[in-house]
């Protein structure tokens, strides 16, 4: 992990590569680095922290004419974050960046220090490079050498290999990591991990399948098969809307994301409301056909959007639902129906685990969706059917508006289905629609109210723990905000069921245990309100989110009178969000890049 690019052309490579690697920030990195093969000659930059490290290393490095060059971001998963573990890796006359695990990479390794080779780092991607020297010493040209060693190479990876022997090419490959290349009309050809890296550079990008593997050239590009066959590239379009973030006067992206909630739950609705009836026509009655059950397959955040639809999923459209963690679900031999619509939930569509579970799902003859921010990923192309949640590019790593779009999408779903089994009447689902329509204006950030956490949080820096306690949907959101607290304010957080509290978790409570309590008015309200005073009584500090004022807080945050669930639900997100950000803020963190968290997870 955590981003690649690679360049090749006649414009300043470096400046290239700082550029992509900045748009990449996002997935979150320890280290950074570049190489750039210029005239015969490679010059190589490391540096461990921030990009601006690594920019301060290469102020006086300039490329005046051709060159080809290699950046990687790094997140370590082998090795711990040192220059030497930061990509490139370095042969003899050979540079190489990879992002994913080489699962054999012992093995490897093994083979290659009894042949004599030094390793200088304790990275699996050394490995590579090194190998491909081995192969290039008995191999007809450096793209055999290449080949050869792709097909020993066990794993994920996405990987961007230059030789001195090859001055003007770039050797890739890629599976089950993301990678793609785009070109323009001056002839240069781009790689990038993401497509935000190529906007304004590229007008065409084609999408590696897994298995693909090749090599560029200033006149060539070709492309193998993982069977070995020899493919024409599939150029599309770059889109233009996904033009990269700033910060426009926030402090943080995270912030500004929280503040873009309400446009961007309005471009998830646009197209897709009518008065009395849901309106996807990204899904047709082939793939909903023969359906008994819904399993839904998600990680961190996505999985509690995907907890929050099995309410939604259950109690409007009556069909059986649950939900699954896809690092647990890949490994527990389930047992899969062909009844069964398999939807996985992913801000990037490249989630390593989902991913896998996907496939599973696909090789055991399930049909399947996906839920996904992003167009043309992993996902998206391998899912029987697709909606797209419009959140636009997220670069705070604690997600917001990704989880927002989600349960809108769900809250949206949960409809349609009701209106194709006929388990809501056509007045319910029209009043159901009509909440929809309020969401975006639920969502917009009350300065007032912001500035009330703003002075609230000074009093939640410490202690030994936060509860976020919910029932029903409340739950989930629970568990999402207890997540965001603990991402960005390494404060100890847990989520829970509001009555789940007696089973065991109210043995921690005291004046020094913080209790953030979601009480709805329109959902079990006093079921929850009572498990809040048992806490109260054993002195737990409580601060409640509620419309309805609450005499044993003691804190309260209001929240306004709404007329259903959900929108207490979306203004309680809100509320929680706000809340996480300004205790990490308080605290001194830097909340758009939290410590040892990754944006795109894409290793197991």
């Amino acid at each position: 992990m955590c981003g690649i690019v690679g360049y090749l052309g006649n414009k300043n490579a470096k400046e290239i590569l700082l550029s992509g690697l900045k748009e990449l920030e996002y997935r979150g990195y320890d280290s950074s680095g570049i190489a750039v093969l210029q005239n015969g000659k490679f010059d190589s930059f490391k540096a461990i922290g921030k990009l601006v490290n690594l920019e301060e290393k290469t102020k006086d490095f300039v490329t005046d004419n051709f060159s080809i060059g290699i950046g990687h971001t790094r997140w370590a998963t082998h090795g711990k974050p040192t220059e030497l573990n930061a990509h490139p890796h370095i042969g003899d006359e050979s540079y190489v960046v990879h992002n994913g695990i080489i699962e054999n990479y012992a093995e490897l390794k093994q083979e290659l220090i009894t042949d004599g080779v030094t390793f200088l780092s304790q990275t699996d991607t050394e490995v590579i490079v090194h190998q491909f020297e081995k192969n290039l010493n008995i191999s007809d040209s450096a793209f055999e050498a290449f080949k050869k060693t792709i097909s020993e190479l066990k794993g994920a990876y996405a990987i961007l290999l230059v030789t001195k022997s090859t001055g003007e090419t770039i050797f890739f490959a890629k599976n089950a990591s993301p990678m793609i290349l785009g070109i323009n009309d001056e002839n240069e050809k781009y790689f990038a991990s993401s497509d935000t890296p190529l906007i304004g550079q590229c007008s065409d990008v084609n999408y590696f399948e897994d298995g693909d593997y090749g090599y560029v050239t200033p006149t060539e590009l070709v492309i193998f098969t993982k069977d070995d066959v020899k493919k024409e590239a599939i150029f599309t379009k770059l889109s233009t809307n996904k033009l990269s973030a700033q910060k426009d006067g926030f402090r943080f992206f995270m912030e500004k994301e929280i503040y873009e909630q309400s446009s961007v739950i309005a471009d998830t609705l646009l197209g897709r409301l009518s008065d009395d009836e849901i309106l996807f026509n990204e899904l047709d009655d082939s793939l909903l056909n023969g359906i008994n059950e819904i399993k839904l397959c998600a990680c961190g955040t996505s999985y509690h959007s995907a907890l929050t639809a099995s309410y939604l999923f259950e109690r409007y459209a009556k069909i059986k639902t649950s939900t699954e963690v896809a690092s647990e679900f890949r490994y527990r031999q389930p047992i899969m129906s062909k009844d069964t619509l398999f939807v996985v939930i992913s801000q990037s569509g490249e989630t390593a685990d989902t991913l896998e579970t996907l496939k599973m799902a696909k090789a055991a003859g399930l049909k399947t969706l996906v839920i996904c921010n992003v167009d043309n990923s992993s996902m998206v192309r391998l899912a029987d059917a697709c909606i797209l949640t419009r959140a636009g590019v997220e670069k705070g790593v604690a997600s917001t508006k990704a989880f927002a779009t989600q349960v809108t999408i769900f809250w949206m779903m949960a409809l349609y289905l009701a209106k194709r089994n006929t388990s809501l009447s056509s007045q319910e689902i029209a009043k159901q629609i009509k909440f929809l329509r309020e969401v975006p204006s639920i969502v917009k950030v009350d300065d007032e109210m912001h500035e009330r956490i703003k002075r609230l949080s000074k009093r939640y820096l410490h202690g030994h723990g936060f509860f976020f306690i919910g029932r029903d949907v409340f739950y989930p959101l629970a568990l999402e905000g207890a997540l965001k607290l603990k991402e960005i304010s390494y404060l100890h957080a847990e989520g829970y069921p509001s009555g789940e509290m007696k089973h065991g978790p109210i043995a921690l409570a005291d004046p020094e245990l913080f209790t953030i309590a979601l009480l709805p008015q329109h959902l079990l309200y006093e079921k929850a309100k009572s498990n809040v005073e048992e806490l109260s009584a054993r002195d737990s500090t409580i601060c409640v989110i509620s419309s309805q004022e609450f005499d044993k807080a003691d804190d309260f945050i209001p929240i306004n009178e709404c007329t259903d669930y959900m929108l207490e639900f979306f203004e309680m997100m809100i509320v929680i969000q706000v809340l996480s950000l300004e205790i990490a803020v308080r605290l001194g963190n830097d909340v758009d890049m939290p410590r040892n968290l990754a944006k795109s997870v894409t290793v197991e």
